[in-house]
C-alpha cells in the first residue's frame, strides 16, 4: 500500500516537475521574445557607435611661451588626452574596483551586478543598512556619455545595455577603458583623468600616487562633493584590496597620505602676459574659428620671452605706480617690444593691470603720435639729398595760417637758436625748425613717408602741416613697426605674436588658410618671402638712425642710454603733455612706450617724454644683460668727417665746443664756414631754410 502511493505521489511530482519545466520554458521564451522585441524598438534607430573606433575628443589648446613653457590654456571642456599605455595600472585598476568590478569579463552589461544590485536595493527598500546601488557597467557609462542623456528612465537604460552589448562585440576592452577614462565628467569642468590629475594634484597621470589614483576613481559618484574627499578615497582603497589589486599594508599607508588637493588648477597664467594671451587669442580666433580653438587641443608656440614680457611690465608699472601715487585717477600706458627684423612680439603690456581694463593701449588705442613723427619727415628730407648738417633757420615764425587760423608754433624751451644743423634740430626735437623742415619740402612729402613706413593709413584726409608734426593719430604697435624698418634695411615688416600652430597630432597648421604646411629643410618655421622693395635707401637709412643714436647719446632721449650698449631712438611729446612717447631700439630688439590717460588730457608739471624713455631703459636693460654691444650696420659708399655739432663745420675749420662724427653721402661734405657761405647755396645739398 505504501508503495502504491509513494507511486501516486511520484507521478504528480512528475506532473509537478514537467508544469514546472513548460513554466520555465515559457518564461525563456518570453523572455527571449522581450529582449528581441526592445532590440527592435530601441535598437534600431541608435546613434552609430562605429566612429568611437577614430576617437578625438574635444581637447584643450594650449598657449606656450618661445621657451616652452605654459602660458595657458583655451577649452570649453578641460581635458588631456591619455592613451591606456599611458596610463598607471593603479588608476585602471582603481576604476575597475569602484565602478564595474567584472569590466574585464563581462560582454558589456554585468549580470552578476544587476542581481547583486537588485539584492541589495530590495534589502534597503525593506529596512537593511544598505546604500542604493546601479549597476552600470563601465561600458555602459560610456554609451551613455557619448550617445545617451542622464534621464532616469527605463527606455534610455535599454538603449545603454543595447549600446553597451554592441560596443563591446566592436572594440576591445582597452579602446573602451580609454574611451572611458578619456570621457568621464570628474569634477571643475575636468574631463577625463588627464585633466583631472591637472586640475586636482597639478601633475600629469603619470606621477600620481596610489592615494590620488583612488581619489580620481571615488569622483564619478559625487564629482564636486569634496567634503567627502578622503572617506570616498578610502572606500576605493578597500575595494581595490577586496579585488586584490593592492595589500592591506598598501591601503593603509595611502589612507594616511593627506590629499592635497588643489583650489583648482586652470594653467593660470601670470597677470604680466594676459594683454599678449588675449591679442593671441583674438586673431587665432579670427583665422580658426571658436570650434578649434577651444576644442582641438592645438599647440601653440608663441614669441613672448618671459623674461622680458616680465620685465616690460615692471618696467612700466615703476613709473605709472610713482605718477600715481595719491592720484583718483590713473595714468595708462603701454610698451611693445619686437624683434625689428622679423616682427616677432618678444614682450607687451597693454596697461597697467588687465583685471582693471582688458583695453590693449599697445595694439587699440588711437593716440596723437606727437614729435615720433619726427623722424619720417626728416627722412624725407635725407631721402631727396640733404645733409644732416644742413643748416635750418631755429627763429620765430609769424602769420602762418593753419585751418584758417594764425599759427605761431614754438619751441618747448621757448627760445630760439638761430641756425642749427638738421641732426642737432632732430636730436633736441626742436619744432620751429621743423615746420620749416616740412613746409620746404612739402606736406603731402612728409606725410608720405609717414604712410609708406605704414604709420599712417594711406587712405588718411584732410592732410594738414599739423599733422606732419605729430598730430596725427596711429597705435604704439604701429609706430613700433615703422621704427622697425629704420633699422632692418627697410623692409615692411608685420607683427607676428605666433610662431607655428600645431594640430593635436604635430601636424602643422597654416592660420591663414587652415591647411597644413611643411617644416622648412633646415626645421625652423616657415618663412614668409621677402617680395617687395626697400621702403628706403640704405644711406638715408643710416644717417637717420645715427641721428636717432645721437637723440639717446645726447638728446632728448638720454633717459633711454643703456651704458656700453648703442641704443637710437626719439621721444614724443603732443600738446599740453597728454601723451608721452619713446621708440628706441637696438640692433636686433625695438620697444614703443605710450604713456597717456585714456580719456586725454594734461599730464601735468613734471611730467614729459622722460618718462617713457625711463620705462624703454628699464625694459632694456634686462634685454641686453650679459650681451656684447652691437653697433648699427653700415652701407657701403658712406664718408666719415668728425665735425662741429652746432655748426656742421669740419672740426679741423670749427674745433670749440662737441665734436661728433657725420655720415655723409657721396657729393655731401661739412658745411663751410660762415665766411665762406654763398648767397644762394644748393638747397637740397646745404643751406638754411
Amino acid at each position: 500500500m505504501n508503495f502504491f502511493y509513494f507511486m501516486i505521489a511520484c507521478m504528480k511530482l512528475k506532473k509537478v516537475f514537467r508544469v514546472f519545466l513548460h513554466l520555465i520554458f515559457w518564461a525563456v521564451v518570453a523572455l527571449i521574445a522581450t529582449v528581441a522585441t526592445m532590440f527592435i524598438i530601441y535598437g534600431g534607430n541608435l546613434p552609430d557607435y562605429k566612429k568611437l573606433a577614430t576617437y578625438a575628443p574635444p581637447v584643450a589648446t594650449r598657449l606656450y611661451a618661445a621657451d616652452g613653457s605654459l602660458l595657458i590654456e583655451y577649452a570649453e571642456e578641460r581635458r588631456v588626452f591619455i592613451d591606456f599605455e599611458d596610463m598607471p595600472p593603479q588608476l585602471i585598476n582603481a576604476f575597475v574596483a569602484a565602478e564595474d568590478q567584472n569590466f574585464w569579463t563581462h560582454p558589456g552589461i554585468d549580470a552578476q551586478g544587476i542581481l547583486r544590485a537588485s539584492i541589495n536595493n530590495f534589502m534597503r527598500l525593506v529596512g537593511f543598512n544598505t546604500t542604493f546601488t546601479g549597476a552600470s557597467t563601465i561600458t555602459q557609462q560610456v554609451a551613455k556619455n557619448f550617445f545617451l542623456n542622464s534621464d532616469r528612465t527605463i527606455s534610455r537604460k535599454i538603449k545603454e545595455a543595447i549600446l553597451a552589448l554592441r560596443l563591446e562585440r566592436a572594440f576591445s576592452k582597452k579602446h573602451i577603458m580609454t574611451l572611458y577614462l578619456n570621457q568621464i565628467f570628474l569634477g571643475a569642468r575636468a574631463y577625463g583623468v588627464g585633466s583631472a590629475a591637472l586640475m586636482y594634484f597639478n601633475k600629469p597621470v603619470s606621477e600620481l600616487s596610489l592615494s590620488e589614483c583612488a581619489f580620481l576613481a571615488s569622483l564619478p559618484k559625487a564629482p564636486n562633493d569634496r567634503a567627502r574627499a578622503e572617506e570616498r578615497r578610502n572606500y576605493v582603497l578597500r575595494r581595490m584590496v577586496e579585488e586584490k589589486y593592492i595589500t592591506r599594508d598598501q591601503a593603509a599607508a595611502a589612507a594616511a597620505e593627506p590629499l592635497n588637493i588643489n583650489s583648482g588648477f586652470t594653467a593660470q597664467m601670470e597677470p604680466e602676459f594676459l594683454y599678449f594671451a588675449e591679442d593671441v587669442r583674438r586673431q587665432l580666433l579670427n583665422k580658426l574659428g571658436r570650434d578649434s580653438l577651444y576644442n582641438d587641443g592645438l599647440y601653440i608656440k608663441t614669441t613672448i620671452i618671459p623674461e622680458y614680457q616680465r620685465a616690460a611690465s615692471v618696467a612700466l608699472n615703476k613709473v605709472l605706480d610713482t605718477y600715481n601715487n595719491g592720484r583718483t585717477e590713473k595714468l595708462q600706458g603701454a610698451i611693445i617690444a619686437m624683434n625689428p627684423h622679423t616682427g616677432r612680439v618678444l614682450a607687451m603690456a597693454g596697461g597697467r593691470s588687465f583685471a582693471e581694463s582688458s583695453f590693449n593701449r599697445a595694439t587699440q588705442a588711437m593716440r596723437q603720435i606727437g614729435s615720433t613723427i619726427k623722424p619720417f619727415v626728416y627722412l624725407a628730407a635725407l631721402e631727396r639729398g640733404m645733409s644732416p648738417q644742413a643748416l635750418l633757420s631755429d627763429t620765430p615764425i609769424v602769420g602762418w595760417r593753419e585751418d584758417n587760423s594764425t599759427w605761431k608754433p614754438e619751441n618747448y624751451d621757448k627760445k630760439f637758436l638761430g641756425d642749427i644743423p638738421l641732426r642737432l634740430s632732430l636730436e633736441t626735437s626742436r619744432n620751429v625748425p621743423s615746420v620749416r623742415l616740412v613746409d620746404k619740402i612739402g606736406v603731402d612729402n612728409a606725410i608720405e613717408v609717414a604712410q609708406r613706413f605704414g604709420v599712417y593709413p594711406r587712405d588718411m584726409k584732410n592732410l594738414n602741416l599739423s599733422m606732419a608734426l605729430g598730430s596725427g593719430e596711429t597705435t604704439l604697435e604701429n609706430l613700433v613697426l615703422g621704427y622697425s624698418a629704420f633699422v632692418n634695411g627697410g623692409r615692411k615688416i608685420e607683427p607676428h605674436l605666433v610662431d607655428y600652430v600645431e594640430d593635436r597630432y604635430g601636424n602643422l597648421i597654416d592660420g591663414t588658410k587652415n591647411k597644413f604646411i611643411e617644416w622648412s629643410p633646415d626645421l625652423l618655421p616657415p618663412v614668409d618671402k621677402v617680395e617687395s622693395e626697400p621702403l628706403s635707401d640704405p644711406q638715408s637709412l643710416y644717417q637717420l638712425v645715427s641721428i636717432l643714436q645721437g637723440v639717446v647719446e645726447r638728446g632728448t632721449g638720454r633717459q633711454a642710454a643703456i651704458p656700453g650698449h648703442t641704443i637710437a631712438g626719439k621721444t614724443g611729446t603732443t600738446n599740453d603733455v597728454k601723451d608721452v612717447w619713446f621708440v628706441g631700439f637696438s640692433k636686433d630688439v625695438i620697444a614703443g612706450v605710450y604713456l597717456g590717460y585714456d580719456t586725454p588730457k594734461p599730464l601735468g608739471h613734471g611730467a614729459g617724454s622722460h618718462m617713457a624713455a625711463n620705462v624703454f631703459s628699464e625694459f632694456m636693460k634686462t634685454v641686453l644683460a650679459n650681451q656684447k654691444n652691437q653697433p648699427f650696420a653700415v652701407p657701403d659708399g658712406l664718408s666719415f668727417v668728425r665735425v662741429n655739432r652746432h655748426s656742421g663745420i669740419a672740426a679741423s675749420k670749427d674745433p670749440s665746443g662737441t665734436i661728433i662724427t657725420e655720415a655723409f653721402k657721396p657729393g655731401q661734405s661739412p658745411n663751410p664756414a660762415p665766411e665762406q657761405r654763398k648767397t644762394e647755396t644748393n638747397p637740397i645739398v646745404g643751406g638754411v631754410f
